[in-house]
């Protein structure tokens, strides 16, 4: 059983999971997003370079999240450490601030990107954690999946 904690990362030695980020970055680049799919770019916290990944934008009512479902990454590190980025679809790039959640506050932001994604990114949660989780399973796991709401610049 993985741990749920401030230190959670998950990477993916997976090769299909780097093949399949990439053609979806690629697809959103040129303007097809892929259920919410954007390109997040962050500037380096210590780089200063931007970095781009590709993301799932969740939208609850009527609020735009970001979850992190690989734990603290990168791009995680990087957006508390500069507090905004860019959400792009092809030509579109959309400026926002980045507010982090807190624990409290996460559980059904995770439920309903379990629901809408868990084929995708099931594979970085335990066989406990699924759309259909108890609250509490949801709040225990929280600390290791970074939420941050999206403000508009």
């Amino acid at each position: 059983m993985q741990e749920y904690n401030d230190k959670r990362v998950v990477t993916s030695g997976r090769r299909s999971m780097l093949v399949f980020n990439k053609l979806v970055a690629g697809l959103t680049n040129l303007g097809v997003s892929l259920m919410g799919s954007r390109v997040l770019s962050v500037r380096g916290r210590k780089s200063g370079e931007w970095r781009s990944n590709p993301v799932n934008l969740l939208v609850l009512d009527g609020q735009r999240y970001l979850v992190a479902p690989r734990g603290h990454v990168q791009w995680v590190r990087n957006l508390r450490a500069s507090g905004e980025g860019t959400l792009r679809v092809g030509r579109t790039i959309e400026t926002f601030r980045a507010e982090e959640l807190a624990d409290a506050d996460k559980p059904d932001i995770i439920r309903l990107y379990l629901k809408k994604w868990a084929w995708e990114v099931g594979a970085f949660f335990g066989n406990d954690v699924r759309a259909d989780s108890p609250v509490s399973r949801l709040l225990e796991v929280a600390p290791g999946v970074p939420v941050f709401k999206i403000h508009t610049a």
